[in-house]
């Protein structure tokens, strides 16, 4: 099977590593001249981090956790930069055979999806033909805009926008998670950085505290990334050939913490279903078991705490002076180990019950 992936991110690689097992040729187009080191700090839990440890990929996790210090809440043993994840995909699949990655290359159009290929003209004008085109773009895909029709996919807005970035470490400086919760809510759109940049200057030039540190250090960030918080839901994940993945089908907002999750396990099911496929078969009869496996899981993941965003964004004074001090004294009780033992083990979030594959993982561990 000759597989085009469109995006080198999180969903993508995985998926081709475990397609690569099952004999599957693949190309990864990236629009990105280079792999980009954006992204806030993502938990792999539940059945993630089984999928996690079939690729042999756990000990590369431990390397690089963020030993961020904070309420049990916020950190995990698998707490990871989402930059630093999809390096370590990176570097599992980059060397393997019949892999080819093209940086600097974007699908400029699907020319046609039919029962017998998906054809693609690539951005420097060549049109090449596989026998599955996969949307793993992220939310805003190309891909999936050009292939499926506005009705088909809602994109849900939550007024909200959330800025990453880094700035050079002070001796000063913790390991502890810090936190400040602005109570105006920008209203913008994504534009380039340079309008981003000054809407954060606006919007934080008189929150006190450490925000006059990051506003001056956010020109010189490299990493600087400004994003609008969305959850995309759309009514079917694939057509004929062409299948969305990760966030490009259902991004369930970082409100949630499950879209590193929800990509990695998302990943192993697709390439499960595809690998029962005998040589030559049409890859809807896969798609369509994909999607039923994996979609009531996805769409319970997308649900967002009745806390999120009113009551942990709060928009005026008082209410954010409730949730600092709500956020303060559960941070002291959960220090007390009786207390903390009360609370379920968030190690069981999102435990989605992996389906078996034997020719998928047969092919993994042989």
């Amino acid at each position: 099977m000759r597989v085009l992936i469109s995006g080198a991110g999180i969903a993508g690689p995985t998926l081709a590593w475990f397609l690569v097992k099952a004999g599957a040729r693949i190309t990864i187009v990236e629009k990105s001249r280079t792999l980009l080191p954006h992204g806030q700090n993502v938990d792999i839990q539940g059945s993630a981090l089984a999928v996690i440890k079939m690729m042999g990929l756990v000990d590369q996790i431990r390397r690089f956790n963020t030993t961020e210090r904070g309420t049990s809440s916020f950190t995990s043993e698998f707490e990871i930069l989402r930059g630093d994840l999809a390096a370590i995909l990176h570097q599992a699949t980059k060397d393997i055979p019949n892999f080819d990655y093209r940086f600097d290359t974007t699908i400029r159009r699907v020319v046609s999806n039919d029962d017998s290929t998906v054809k693609v003209e690539l951005s420097y004008g060549e049109v090449q033909e596989f026998d599955l085109l996969v949307a793993a773009d992220g939310q805003w895909s190309k891909v999936r805009k050009q292939c499926f029709s506005p009705e088909h996919v809602n994109v849900v807005h939550l007024g909200m926008y959330v800025v990453h970035l880094t700035i050079p470490r002070l001796s000063s400086d913790n390991d502890w998670w810090n936190t400040s919760v602005k109570d105006r809510v920008a209203r913008s759109i994504q534009k380039r950085r340079t309008i981003q940049e000054e809407l954060v200057r606006k919007e934080f030039a008189d929150a006190g505290w450490l925000a006059q540190r990051l506003l001056d250090g956010m020109a010189q960030a490299p990493d600087f990334y400004f994003q609008v918080v969305q959850r995309i839901k759309m009514s079917k994940w694939s057509s004929s050939r062409i299948v969305c993945l990760g966030d490009a089908a259902h991004a369930p907002t970082p409100l949630t913490g499950m879209g590193t999750s929800l990509a990695l396990t998302g990943a192993y099911v697709l390439a499960g279903e595809l690998a029962k496929l005998d040589e030559g078969k049409h890859p809807l009869k896969a798609l369509e078991s994909y999607e039923k496996t994996f979609r009531p899981f996805v769409e319970e993941m997308q649900k967002i705490p009745f806390v999120l965003p009113a009551i942990v964004h709060p928009e005026t004074a008082w209410k954010r002076w409730i949730f600092q001090t709500c956020v303060s004294t559960l941070s002291t009780a959960m220090a007390i180990p009786w207390v903390a033992s009360r609370f379920p083990d968030e190690s069981n979030e999102g435990n989605f019950p992996l389906p078996e594959y034997p020719r998928l993982q047969d092919k993994c561990f042989s």
